[in-house]
């Protein structure tokens, strides 16, 4: 069942927009971080909440990958095997987390406390090989400092991200793309060099960006 405050909350998350089904996204990520995943009282929920359709909700929650119709674990691992990171070596960190884990793709460890993701790209291709732990970035990670990061976060200790806050719970980061701070959005480095290389480049060559409205129709 959908406790009473979990629907004020996404009643409220829907309150948000002009237009109320425009909440839905972050709708469902609440979901997942209270129950691990979307369930079908969730999904009923939101269509009545939306005035949409269980059919209209569920292709929405069933489209996007980061959506589970299943509980997942409390840490919820990511490995990029896309080909800037797979090159770089996340091919072999994927097996090596496979291995640590005994799980694969899309799968639970049976103490319910890793799940596994094999994912296409995390938009960190400066840092590869990636992998995220509850979507807080862990760059240029070794086979062997991956499983490290999980031997650590088995064995209760605290893990700092790369380039983010320590890491919490999977439910923890769901709730933040729910839209509900975890005042957490001041820890970690700033941007690295990595990440500023391009526009360092482009000061040195004395490239500009063409002001606002100056720019022809096709360029």
């Amino acid at each position: 069942m959908i406790e009473a405050t979990t629907r004020a909350e996404l009643e409220q998350i829907a309150g948000r927009y002009p237009v109320a089904r425009s909440g839905l996204l972050p709708m469902l990520h609440l979901l997942q971080s209270v129950q691990g995943h979307v369930s079908t009282e969730g999904i009923e929920a939101c269509a009545d909440i939306l005035g949409l359709s269980t059919a209209e909700v569920t292709a929405v929650a069933t489209f996007y990958t980061m959506y589970h119709d299943e509980p997942q674990g409390e840490h919820h691992i990511g490995v990029c095997i896309n080909p800037g990171c797979a090159i770089l070596g996340g091919d072999d960190v994927y097996a090596a987390v496979c291995s640590r884990l005994g799980i694969g793709h899309d799968q639970v460890t049976a103490d319910g406390k890793f799940s596994l993701e094999r994912i296409e790209c995390q938009a960190a291709c400066t840092h590869a090989p990636v992998m995220t732990v509850n979507w807080e970035f862990m760059d240029r990670v070794s086979p062997e400092a991956a499983v490290e990061v999980i031997d650590r976060l088995a064995a209760g200790e605290q893990v700092e991200s790369t380039r983010g806050p320590k890491i919490g719970t999977w439910r923890d980061a769901e709730r933040v793309l729910a839209g509900f701070d975890d005042g957490k959005s001041g820890d970690g480095p700033a941007a690295d060099e990595l990440m500023l290389a391009g526009l360092k480049r482009a000061k040195e060559l004395g490239m500009k960006a063409p002001a606002v409205g100056t720019q022809k129709a096709g360029e």
